[in-house]
């Protein structure tokens, strides 16, 4: 089941990650490839409000996938894309072991367990963002200079 949490002030969705693939491969068959196109063009749509990126398209995206494999090519520069997208993503909420944009393109070739892999790294950036309060940390800014020891000039 799919679950919504808020990160500041954006909803953002977790969904289970086998049942999305499961989902994209059996309903996306008696969907016209409907539900994976829609889970794709949305998982674009949160990175682009998370990461306050308005150069990513989504829609651009999922015309990538479809029409664009009768080209080959660009519906996997665009998983690796999107898989650089999470690795952003991630690295903004502090997630430390990041998500990597090519094992994503590899396994896009293997029954598309790309999309398994991308959502599990999704729900654990959610996860993360949520567990502070939706929170990010503070912008680094200049080191804090200590207060002089008691009894010396200036303290």
């Amino acid at each position: 089941m799919a679950e919504d949490v808020i990160v500041e002030g954006q909803s953002y969705r977790k969904r289970n990650p086998v049942g999305v693939w499961v989902l994209a491969g059996l309903l996306g068959v008696f969907t016209l490839l409907i539900y994976p196109l829609v889970w794709y063009y949305r998982i674009n749509d949160e990175a682009r409000r998370y990461l306050h990126d308005d150069s990513i398209r989504p829609g651009v995206s999922v015309l990538a996938i479809v029409p664009g494999f009768l080209l080959i090519v660009p519906p996997f520069v665009s998983i690796y894309h999107t898989g650089q997208r999470i690795q952003r993503m991630e690295e903004r909420a502090g997630v430390v072991k990041t998500i990597e944009p090519v094992l994503g393109l590899v396994l896009a070739f293997l029954y598309s367990l790309y999309i398994w892999y991308y959502q599990s790294h999704l729900n654990g950036l959610w996860d993360r963002a949520a567990g502070r309060g939706g929170q990010l940390p503070p912008a680094p800014g200049p080191p804090a200079i200590p207060p002089p020891p008691p009894g010396q000039p200036g303290g």
